[in-house]
């Protein structure tokens, strides 16, 4: 179908930008997706394209996987909600200023960069426990939600690729060894060098934190933001005690690990992410609310209510979720990750073709929105370009799992770009354009510093 395979994400760009509306946009590019698949096979029956799209969008649920990242992004409303109304979270922001912990901006963004690098198990668990610890003092110094999206975000994916004793490095290794490379192990080490575009966004969120300097789309929301607290400096609710956060906070982080290594039968690397996040994330919930009723100043009925309200909070998010993960299965049956995957097997410069393997996976993250699936088609291509043109294996590799966590970082249908904007509070749509220039700017000086590079390597 060539270049037609891209058509669903033209489309749906194209409405982004003229109704700034991302579920119909998404809508829009599943449909699309599937009147192509009826067109090519029988075009008589290419009025059954709106049938099709609605049975592509229930058959999300078919997937456990799926389903769990569903229930996963109503429940952690439930947990913020149960958090923020208990008054921990205002208690722990008042806690981190008086003990002169976080006394400025610099160091709350600081708290939320070092989070991301600690818990380099689980890209989710980064994400999620750095929002909640910084939600309050974001708010509390007048420093914009997205903002906070942009610093976690930018900073779980990369350390997660860069730190590769946990899951990534696993799903890497296996498909490394699967495509029959020598010395795989050796190769993945070899990455943390060469993993240029990591580095980069590294850096660019430190500076940015440590200069305070914004620009872009996220220097206007962050003039809205502290406009906002001089109006209203008041905490949401009122500061009980930091327990009330510290307690379901801690919870959260250590049965995460509990169930990866249960999941993992032993190798917290091998356990299953999607199981071990829900599980976390329920039994969090229930802790929080235990709490609450048993201090007597919640019903059950009360709590009940702010549960839903918590959720309810994100039920826009989730349907972006669900309408993402229905359009992420349907364009792959129509082969749209396998089209672009073939821009990197053009006949090119020997010095281009590891920055074309960058490009090429940065585009397939981008329309596809997994990095994951991104390495599962790209390596497979790597790879023998590494055995036939005897191209150093780091080297190439690292090209390919960059070009994959920076096309997750600018694509709206990405997982991670998701649950950042849930577990932040800002929405998919802000996100992304705030957070797009910061990693445009990486990617741009990624792709030119494997040209140079190359010249030495190569």
């Amino acid at each position: 179908m060539g270049w037609l395979t891209i058509l669903p994400q033209i489309v749906a760009i194209g409405i982004v930008l003229w109704r700034k509306e991302v579920i119909l946009a998404l809508l829009a590019a599943i449909f699309t997706s599937e009147l192509l698949l009826l067109i090519d096979a029988a075009p008589a029956t290419a009025a059954m394209a709106p049938i099709e799209t609605i049975e592509r969008i229930v058959n999300v649920f078919s997937s456990a996987d799926s389903t769990r990242v569903l229930m996963f992004s109503l429940i952690i409303g439930c947990l913020i909600a149960y958090l923020r109304h208990s008054g921990g979270v205002t208690a722990m922001v008042d806690l981190l200023i008086n003990t002169g912990i976080t006394k400025t901006k610099k160091q709350a963004g600081l708290m939320s960069f070092l989070i991301g690098i600690v818990l380099f198990v689980e890209s989710n668990l980064s994400v999620i426990t750095a929002s909640i610890v910084s939600r309050g003092l974001f708010d509390k110094f007048g420093m914009s939600r997205e903002r906070l999206a942009y610093v976690i975000d930018s900073t779980s994916a990369p350390v997660c690729i860069l730190l590769l004793i946990n899951g990534w490095g696993a799903v890497v290794l296996a498909n490394l060894n699967s495509n029959g490379l020598e010395n795989a192990e050796a190769t993945l080490i070899g990455t943390i060098f060469y993993n240029f575009y990591a580095w980069i966004a590294l850096a660019i969120v430190l500076y940015t934190i440590l200069s305070d300097k914004l620009h872009g789309p996220l220097k206007e929301c962050e003039a809205r933001t502290e406009q906002a607290a001089q109006r209203d400096p008041a905490p949401e609710f009122p500061a009980s005690s930091a327990r009330f956060m510290i307690v379901p906070l801690l919870s959260l982080i250590s049965l995460i690990f509990i169930f990866m290594y249960w999941t993992g039968e032993g190798a917290i690397r091998s356990g299953d992410g999607s199981k071990s996040i829900l599980y976390a994330t329920i039994l969090s919930c229930i802790i929080a609310y235990a709490m609450m009723l048993s201090s007597g100043r919640f019903t059950h009925i009360k709590l009940v209510e702010i549960g839903f309200q918590g959720m309810n909070e994100l039920l826009q998010l989730v349907t972006i979720v669900l309408l993402s993960l229905a359009l992420g299965a349907s364009l792959k049956v129509l082969g749209t990750g396998a089209f672009v995957a073939g821009i990197a097997g053009e006949n090119l410069p020997l010095i281009l073709i590891v920055p074309m393997l960058f490009l090429a996976s940065s585009i397939m993250a981008f329309t596809t929105g997994t990095s994951w699936g991104t390495f599962a088609l790209m390596i497979p291509i790597g790879v023998p370009l590494i055995q036939m043109l005897g191209l150093p294996p780091a080297f190439v590799i690292s090209a390919i799992l960059g070009g994959g966590v920076f096309g997750d970082h600018c694509s709206p249908i990405s997982d991670t770009t998701m649950i950042s904007s849930v577990a932040s509070g800002c929405s998919l749509l802000d996100h992304v354009r705030t957070q797009l220039p910061y990693a445009l700017l990486g990617g741009i000086l990624t792709f030119f510093v494997y040209i140079i590079v190359g010249l030495f390597v190569i």
